[in-house]
């Protein structure tokens, strides 16, 4: 049976693990949607989530309103995604000759084919707008977070994520449309 939050906090300042681990199982979904909505990569992603649950224990103590815990998670996540970018604002070269070949039993016109539609698709998607890019990702995140965690995470009214959803498909659609027109020499 899941406990109330404000009880899991309190237990959870207090030391008892069984809390903690609760808390982190009920919103870590929250915490990585929050962070791969930036746009990081899987490692970066898990970097942030791992400060913001340290955060959280620096300031578990201070929680004075418990309710309030997943818009802090998700602010916190959001602040730390944004440091996280700053920081890593510059492209790191790899010296890894492997980078750019392709697996052995991969087709290189497939590759090629493959390459070109994602090329598509990420050309459509960075064409739609900050708060649909957000609101996508957070939707096909892996972890599937609520519509609550997706509206303390982009500070949006869970009543408007449903219709935002599908104004933001239709301008994917539109996007990807256009693009292919543009493509195929017909505008």
């Amino acid at each position: 049976m899941e406990r109330k939050l404000d009880v899991l906090v309190r237990a959870a300042a207090d030391g008892e693990r069984a809390a903690w681990e609760e808390i982190v199982d009920r919103f870590e979904g929250l915490v990585w949607a929050t962070a791969r909505a930036h746009r990081l990569s899987r490692a970066d992603a898990a970097d942030v989530a791992q400060t913001t649950w340290l955060r959280l224990v620096e300031h578990l103590d201070r929680i004075r309103d418990p309710e309030r815990l997943p818009g802090w998670l998700a602010t916190t996540a959001r602040n730390e995604s944004l440091r996280h970018l700053r920081l890593q604002a510059r492209e790191r070269p790899s010296d890894d000759p492997q980078v750019l070949e392709l697996a052995s039993d991969e087709a290189p016109d497939l590759g090629l084919l493959a390459g070109e539609r994602a090329a598509a698709v990420w050309g459509a998607f960075a064409r739609v707008g900050e708060r649909c890019q957000a609101l996508l990702r957070l939707l096909v995140s892996v972890t599937e977070p609520s519509y609550e965690e997706i509206g303390a995470a982009l500070g949006m009214p869970i009543g408007a994520i449903g219709p935002t959803r599908m104004r933001c498909l239709e301008k994917l659609r539109r996007e990807m449309t256009r693009g292919a027109a543009f493509q195929g020499g017909v505008a």
